[in-house]
């Protein structure tokens, strides 16, 4: 048996590294929007270091709580409904930006999107450490398995928010990896999966246009083309030491979102590409330490419940900083730990709790 140790501190250290440093360039993005827009440049960051202490407590809260009360029916199932019922409230608010994504609780926002990966990861890795050895069962196992994630991510898709969709597609496709499924069927599920990917990429419309323009920015440079334009002149711009802190000049009412789903953008021009390598390199050290936790667990829970949070956020980090580099589409996905969001962020915090109380088990 492993023998209990304190928590991870190398995963504790780049974790709050991580929280530091996006609200310093939350600041660094958003101040002069923020004195343009609401009168202070103090709004977002504000904003941001409130839901980051709230999460920090929540992380502390949470790296208490042993791990195993989580393996529990009587708990998963009531946060699944929960869950859901969330999912569906949207669709009776008003859109914003033209989608059905946040609930209004007062003055704030509630996006229940983001409790949707951390709730199927604790549902999989609940279901899946009895079901090892019959993993490519498909009535007993891989059915009951999917089925109540596909419907929260039916439900986000038709928000529409397809990145988040993705990146809950991705972690449920590595966690039944990880339980040994063969790869014939994530082939299979590719399979099926493609023609719908295809009609929503190709025959929706806006969608449509933004496959076209990121394929080829420059033929609406000013138009749909901007956002990414904007991006990777940003990138460009900021060279090997970038032009300094507070120096951007792409966040001047140029690039969009500099705070949110651009932040990358941001870092890259003003630290430059030793800035956005430290960045890279702070979420491989998270990723390690993550995955060390999971495989070194003797617990199967605990093995699918550290795979799956870890990978959901290097899956989100990867899918954000493609976009910032023209790698993918356009997709509206946060920066975890840097990006401004208040949901996001604290929803993050959460689960690296659970994950720091998983870590002391580790010898």
């Amino acid at each position: 048996m492993a023998k209990r140790v304190g928590v991870d501190k190398w995963l504790f250290g780049t974790v709050l590294l991580l929280v530091l440093f996006g609200l310093v360039m939350v600041f660094s993005a958003s101040a002069v929007m923020a004195k343009a827009t609401v009168g202070s440049p103090y709004a977002f960051v504000l904003k941001q270091a409130a839901f980051a202490a709230l999460g920090m407590v929540a992380l502390f809260a949470l790296m208490r709580v042993d791990y195993r009360k989580y393996n529990n029916p009587k708990l998963i199932f009531p946060l699944m409904g929960i869950t859901g019922l969330l999912l569906l409230a949207v669709f009776f608010m008003h859109t914003m930006n033209g989608a059905h994504r946040w609930i209004r609780i007062g003055g704030q926002t509630l996006q229940p999107s983001e409790l949707v990966a951390p709730v199927i990861i604790l549902f999989l890795a609940w279901f899946l450490q009895t079901r090892i050895h019959a993993i490519d069962d498909i009535k007993e196992t891989l059915l009951p398995a999917v089925i109540p994630p596909l419907v929260f991510i039916a439900l986000i898709l038709k928000e529409p928010d397809l990145g988040t969709a993705l990146v809950c597609v991705v972690v449920l496709m590595l966690m039944l990896y990880l339980a040994g499924m063969q790869m014939k069927w994530l082939f299979i599920a590719a399979g099926c999966a493609a023609p719908v990917l295809y009609y929503m990429l190709f025959h929706v419309a806006w969608r449509a246009a933004r496959m076209k323009i990121f394929l080829n920015p420059e033929s609406d440079p000013k138009g749909a083309g901007f956002h990414i334009l904007q991006s990777l002149i940003a990138v460009s711009t900021g060279g090997i030491r970038g032009l300094g802190l507070m120096e951007g000049r792409q966040k001047l009412f140029y690039l969009p979102e500099p705070h949110t789903d651009f932040i990358f953008a941001n870092i890259c021009e003003e630290l430059g590409m030793i800035g956005a390598i430290c960045v890279v390199a702070a979420f491989c050290v998270l990723g390690y330490r993550g995955l060390r936790a999971a495989f070194l667990s003797t617990d199967p829970f605990a093995r699918f419940l550290a795979f799956g949070l870890t990978s959901a956020i290097l899956v989100q980090a990867f899918f954000n900083i493609s976009v910032v580099l023209d790698l993918c589409p356009t997709k509206g996905i946060t920066l975890p730990f840097i990006s401004s969001g208040g949901t996001s962020l604290f929803v993050t915090l959460a689960c690296m709790g659970v994950l720091l109380n998983i870590t002391r088990e580790i010898d």
